[in-house]
C-alpha cells in the first residue's frame, strides 16, 4: 500500500535568502520578474507553506503598475504608484528579492524622504475587468486631474484648492517663491473687490502660500 505524502505546514515566517530579512504574512514584498530588465514585481504576502521536502512557498496578492493596468500610466499616476489587484498567485519564496512597504496615499504623502522601498497605493483594480474601486477620487487645479503627489501644487488663499504652477501660467521656481497665491478667479473677484471699496489690499501679513508636495 503506497505511503501518503506528509502534507504542508504553514509558516509564520521567511528568511529572505542570502539577507536576514524576514517575511511575515501581511508584509509586501519585492518578487524577482522573469524578464531580468523589468522592475521586481511587488506583492503582499497572504500566506507562507513549506512541503514535505521543506521547499517555502508563498501566496500573493499582486500590486500592479499603472503601465501593467488596462487602460495604462496616466498623467496624475505618482512614480511609486500601485494598484492592489484582485489577482493571487503561489509563487516559490526564493523569488522574493526583499521587502518593502506599500503606504496609504495619506501617509505617503507626509513622508519627509522617499525611500527606494517605498510605494503607495490609492485605487483596488480588478485585472479581468480594469475596473477600478474607489472609481472616483478628488481632482484639483483648472485642469481637474486627480492630485500626483510628484508635483508641486500651490494653494488658492481664496477658494482653498490646489493648482499646478503651469496651469497658472508660473513656473515651478516662481511658485516655490511665492508668499502668497490667489487662482485667476480667486484674483478677478478681489480686483472687483478692491475697486468697489475703493483700496489696496496689503499681501505684507497674508500667509505664505503652502507647496503641496513631499520634501525629497
Amino acid at each position: 500500500m503506497a505511503k501518503t505524502k506528509p502534507g504542508k505546514k504553514d509558516l509564520d515566517s521567511y528568511t529572505i535568502k542570502g539577507t536576514n530579512k524576514v517575511v511575515k504574512v501581511g508584509d509586501c514584498v519585492l518578487m524577482r520578474p522573469a524578464e531580468s530588465e523589468k522592475p521586481p514585481y511587488v506583492a503582499r504576502v497572504e500566506k507562507i507553506e513549506a512541503d514535505h521536502r521543506n521547499n517555502v512557498r508563498v501566496r500573493v496578492r499582486w500590486y500592479y503598475r499603472p503601465e501593467e493596468s488596462i487602460g495604462g500610466r496616466r498623467q496624475f499616476h505618482g512614480a511609486k504608484e500601485l494598484f492592489l489587484s484582485d489577482h493571487y498567485d503561489m509563487q516559490s519564496a526564493h523569488t522574493i528579492e526583499g521587502k518593502c512597504i506599500v503606504h496609504s496615499f495619506k501617509n505617503y504623502t507626509k513622508l519627509e524622504n522617499v525611500g527606494a522601498e517605498d510605494y503607495f497605493c490609492r485605487f483596488e483594480y480588478k485585472a479581468a475587468t480594469g475596473a477600478f474601486t474607489p472609481d472616483r477620487v478628488a481632482v484639483y487645479c483648472k485642469c481637474e486631474m486627480p492630485y500626483n503627489p510628484d508635483d508641486l501644487m500651490v494653494q488658492c488663499e481664496g477658494c482653498k484648492d490646489w493648482f499646478h504652477p503651469s496651469c497658472m501660467g508660473m513656473t515651478i521656481e516662481q511658485a516655490k517663491k511665492l508668499d502668497h497665491f490667489l487662482c485667476s478667479d480667486c484674483d478677478s473677484e478681489n480686483d472687483a473687490k478692491r475697486s468697489m471699496n475703493g483700496f489696496t489690499a496689503s499681501p505684507i501679513n497674508e500667509p505664505k502660500a503652502e507647496a503641496k508636495r513631499r520634501k525629497r
